[in-house]
């Protein structure tokens, strides 16, 4: 078991060390396969469901259908507050990379964003003590309101200076921010959000990867798994829970991106990696399993299209975007 000023307590499992095994290769060959850059349509489309799930956890109520709608500033009607809870998420994930996922000051004024008009104060720590009833049971009575500062200031050291790699990390910052409960509301969404963050720093890929779907799919695992480490006092079956399903998350990104694509979808993807100057071997270095024959099918299509201009003769030949 891992315990130190600096390193809250948990143990590295089998299991553990299984999945950050199996999520590295996965990582790999989303890199590989340039899975990490979706076209403008899936981007929209994994952020649609990374707010619609991240919030629907939470209770809020409107549709993926709804929510595609206030990201287009279509009117929506629906309850005010399920509205605000949108607009503020919608802002938050459009500006990801304005937070500093190791800076307090950062993090509370992510808080100050995702929560505006919602609860009173917002991007503050709470001032009084609260704790999680389930039915007539309370199921966590989080540490003093006096001691929030310190422990979170303990919690960023640790996510600046230990040499734990980011997926365990991230799994550990999550819990462990949801086991001090350092606001008054907002703590799950915060909680989701900063291990986002603290895996896009290192892997990009994570700002397009929804795992709160898996989340919101089966609730009651994510809120056993918290339970199961409260009990424990260690983050230890959080982090084994966390990272599968992050590990499921890749596979589904995989396999989705992974289906037969038609020239159409080929072409579509390939614009949107904004290559500007490419040859037939560039084109076939993305789509790996098409013939030569077929790469040059696609582009002859492109060019016809006025997507790109082609240039020179035979195997001189170059392509410029439009």
């Amino acid at each position: 078991m891992i315990v130190s000023r600096m390193n809250p307590p948990y143990e590295i499992t089998s299991l553990i060390l299984k999945l950050i095994t199996s999520i590295s290769e996965k990582i790999g060959e989303v890199n590989a396969n340039l899975l990490d850059k979706p076209s403008p349509k899936l981007r929209k489309q994994h952020r649609i469901k990374t707010i619609h799930s991240s919030l629907k956890i939470e209770g809020n109520t409107l549709t993926e259908e709804q929510i595609t709608a206030l990201l287009e500033n279509r009117r929506v009607i629906g309850p005010k507050k399920d509205v605000l809870e949108v607009l503020n998420a919608i802002k938050i994930y459009e500006n990801l990379y304005e937070y500093k996922p190791s800076d307090q000051k950062s993090f509370l004024k992510a808080h100050r964003s995702l929560m505006e008009g919602l609860i009173e104060p917002c991007g503050k720590y709470r001032n009084q003590s609260v704790g999680i009833v389930k039915g007539a049971k309370v199921e966590h009575l989080a540490p003093p309101f006096e001691n929030v500062p310190h422990l979170m200031k303990d919690l960023f050291e640790y996510l600046k200076k230990s040499d734990e790699i980011e997926l365990i990390k991230s799994c550990v910052f999550h819990y462990e921010m949801e086991f001090i409960h350092p606001f008054l509301d907002g703590n799950g969404r915060m909680g989701r959000l900063w291990q986002t963050l603290i895996l896009m720093e290192k892997y990009p890929l994570f700002e397009f990867l929804p795992f709160e779907t898996l989340i919101s799919n089966d609730q009651e695992k994510y809120y056993k798994a918290l339970a199961e480490s409260d009990k424990s006092g260690t983050s230890t079956k959080f982090i084994e829970y966390m990272l599968n399903i992050i590990d499921v998350s890749i596979s589904e990104l995989l396999n989705f991106n992974n289906r037969t694509l038609n020239e159409t979808d080929r072409l579509k993807y390939f614009v949107s990696l904004n290559k500007t100057e490419f040859t037939r071997k560039d084109y076939m270095d993305v789509f790996k399993d098409i013939s030569s024959a077929t790469a040059s099918r696609d582009l002859k299509k492109g060019t016809e299209l006025g997507l790109f201009d082609k240039f020179g003769k035979k195997n001189k030949t170059i392509y410029r975007l439009k």
